[in-house]
Formats: C-alpha cells, structure tokens, sequence
C-alpha cells in the first residue's frame, strides 16, 4: 500500500465491509507501543440526527407566503 503526497491511503474493500467503514465514517488512529492501528469511531447522536427522521413530515397546509406574512407581522 502506497500513501500520497497527501497523506491518504484506500482502506481495503474487505476490511470496510468488515468493519462498516462507508463513506462520512469517522475512524480514529491509535498507537500503542511501535504499532498504529486504524479503528472505527464509535458512533455519536448529535442532536442533528435525531430530528433527520422528522424532516419532510410537517403537514401545515399553508403556501410559503402565508406562512412569511405570519412570521412578519409588524409589532
């Protein structure tokens, strides 16, 4: 296995299938003793995900225009 001039190397098909490493997988470098050894991050929630599954689910039945003059009311 080669490194580019950018520091990067393709991780093998196999060990990402293995281990679940696709893309946006964060992965972290560990070093123990004269070795180095690439390991999976363990997953976080970040408040982001947990409304993904509500995206697309409101069921105002207003036009975009009604609801902007609702948010734009003069006080």
């Amino acid at each position: 296995m080669r490194v580019t001039t950018k520091g990067q190397v393709t991780i093998p098909q196999h060990i990402r299938e293995k281990l679940g490493i696709t893309p946006a997988t964060e992965v972290d470098f560990v070093e123990e003793k004269d070795r180095i050894f690439l390991v999976k991050r363990k997953r976080e929630k970040p408040a982001i995900r947990r409304f993904t599954k509500l995206r697309g689910v409101a069921t105002v039945k207003m036009t975009t225009d009604e609801i902007m003059a609702l948010t734009r009311t003069d006080r």
